[in-house]
């Protein structure tokens, strides 16, 4: 008999652990800093993104100028249809800035930090907040 509800307990303790930890995935998934006045968002697989009220050309120079400011060297910039793509690179780091026209007046950003096979998520985030500091969003 005892064995039993060890079991009927045991299973109960899984059941509410499992609930638990789905409760906290949306935790992880969104961040906001500094009483919600700035909100990035992020990912599970460490990527940062933004969406701007601002056009594409204005989100690229301030992007630019984020990088700069951190002492990160632009490689390389490729447009395609819907917006353009910057590359650039840090200690061990190679850094993609994905911006997306989304209106002529709002862009949305991703940025990707990738350190060998892992992704560095607090270098993702700092590009993102300064890339809203350069367009002075702060």
């Amino acid at each position: 008999m005892k064995v039993r509800s060890s079991r009927k307990i045991q299973s109960i303790a899984a059941a509410i652990g499992c609930a638990t930890l789905t409760a906290c995935a949306p935790l992880m998934i969104s961040a906001v800093s500094e009483g919600g006045s700035r909100a990035v968002s992020h990912t599970l697989d460490g990527v940062s993104y933004r969406t701007f009220t601002a056009p594409l050309p204005r989100v690229k120079d301030a992007s630019l100028t984020a990088l700069n400011r951190m002492g990160i060297q632009s490689a390389s910039s490729a447009q395609s249809d819907h917006g353009e793509t910057i590359t650039a690179k840090a200690t061990e780091r190679d850094i993609e800035i994905k911006l997306e026209s989304i209106t002529p007046k709002t862009t949305h950003i991703r940025v990707t930090a990738k350190n060998g096979l892992s992704r560095d998520i607090a270098t993702s985030a700092e590009i993102v907040a300064q890339i809203e500091k350069a367009l002075g969003k702060t």
